[in-house]
């Protein structure tokens, strides 16, 4: 998003102390050009950068683990937006999507790819770094055009596997800003081209409601993953814990720990169906839903849709409007089987 405001010319007024005598300068001729002053916005996040070249700059979407094992994981809080769904046997899984400029200087644990990750990667034309997959999706991501595979099986390079914090495999493949820019160059992956959500920048006022929500309840499979959400107005985010105990946190390259806290959470109704030869379901990414979505301490009532694989998720509320998003990170979990979502 880009923003011009016409410069501004001030009248300098002098005084003269040895005279006690106001002194007034000759007013300067107007400026016939004056100068716009340009402000850009990023299209993942909505936050300010720092010029033109980072509206298209190359995008990363990590596959990133979540059984307990995998706690801390690293790189969460640096991500503009986070899908979560089920991966197998009810242990949930994020894809954490950043633009170059923001990658963290730590990424982990890396995991393997589902193919409805995939699909709600296309539409930000990103590199989809991951260690492994299942057979679907690795096919869709190894044969279609427009797909960026940065797959640790051709691009060991980029990834490595941690020796401390007490990781053992396969809970300890990581990666990094370094070595993703180092991969996308040598690849070729250059600039990523997308919309992103509607942000409340420039005079854009977000979408509002006048039903409080400070709690948030979202059911997945057993109290591992189960999450739960509290509304802190001081920093108009959503601390983020586990129904099992414990916020959860993220652990940077310096082993400083911060609690996840997302600006903006939405729960998303899908299903699921099987894939052949498989001991797992996959969620359905593409088509239409309803869509629970959290905001500035409010809950508003939506629809996602998402028309194909290489459309944008899009959000509504229920006049049909597109909702507005307060900038910052956006997470979204996919839930199937009509879990519980419940708010107060």
């Amino acid at each position: 998003m880009i923003i011009i405001a016409a410069g501004v010319v001030s009248t300098l007024i002098l005084i003269d102390a040895a005279n006690s005598v106001a002194v007034e300068e000759p007013e300067p001729e107007p400026d016939p050009d004056p100068v716009p002053i340009v402000k850009y916005f990023s299209r993942l996040t909505g936050f300010p950068i720092a010029g033109q070249e980072q509206l298209n700059a190359p995008a990363t979407c990590v596959m990133i683990e979540n059984s307990p094992d995998a706690r801390p994981q690293s790189g969460l809080t640096a991500a503009g937006v986070v899908y979560e769904a089920e991966a197998e046997g009810g242990i949930t899984r994020f894809m954490a999507v950043y633009q170059q400029h923001d990658l963290p200087m730590l990424l982990g644990p890396v995991r393997s790819l589902r193919l409805y990750y995939a699909h709600w990667a296309r539409p930000y034309n990103c590199a989809i770094a991951h260690w492994g997959g299942a057979d679907d999706a690795l096919w869709l991501v190894r044969n279609t055009p427009g797909f960026r595979d940065a797959d640790q099986s051709f691009n060991p390079s980029a990834y490595w596997r941690i020796k401390n914090w007490g990781r053992y495999a396969p809970h300890d493949g990581y990666t990094n800003a370094e070595r993703q820019i180092a991969l996308n160059a040598a690849r070729g992956f250059g600039p990523s081209e997308f919309v992103g959500f509607p942000r409340a920048v420039g005079g854009v006022l977000p979408t509002r409601s006048e039903v409080p929500a400070t709690a948030i309840n979202i059911k997945m499979v057993g109290a591992y993953y189960s999450v739960r959400y509290a509304y802190d107005a001081a920093s108009n985010s959503y601390l983020r814990s586990h129904e099992s105990g414990g916020a959860h946190m993220d652990k940077d390259v310096n082993a400083v720990v911060t609690q996840n806290a997302p600006k903006v959470v939405i729960a998303i109704r899908t299903a699921e169906e099987g894939r052949a030869g498989g001991y797992y379901m996959n969620t359905v990414a593409v088509g239409t839903g309803a869509a629970y979505i959290f905001q500035n301490g409010e809950y508003i009532e939506g629809t996602w849709t998402k028309s194909s694989i290489l459309a944008e998720l899009e959000f509504h509320d229920a006049a049909g409007k597109p909702i507005v998003f307060v900038p910052g990170q956006v997470w979204i979990t996919a839930v199937v089987k009509n879990r519980p979502i419940t708010w107060q």
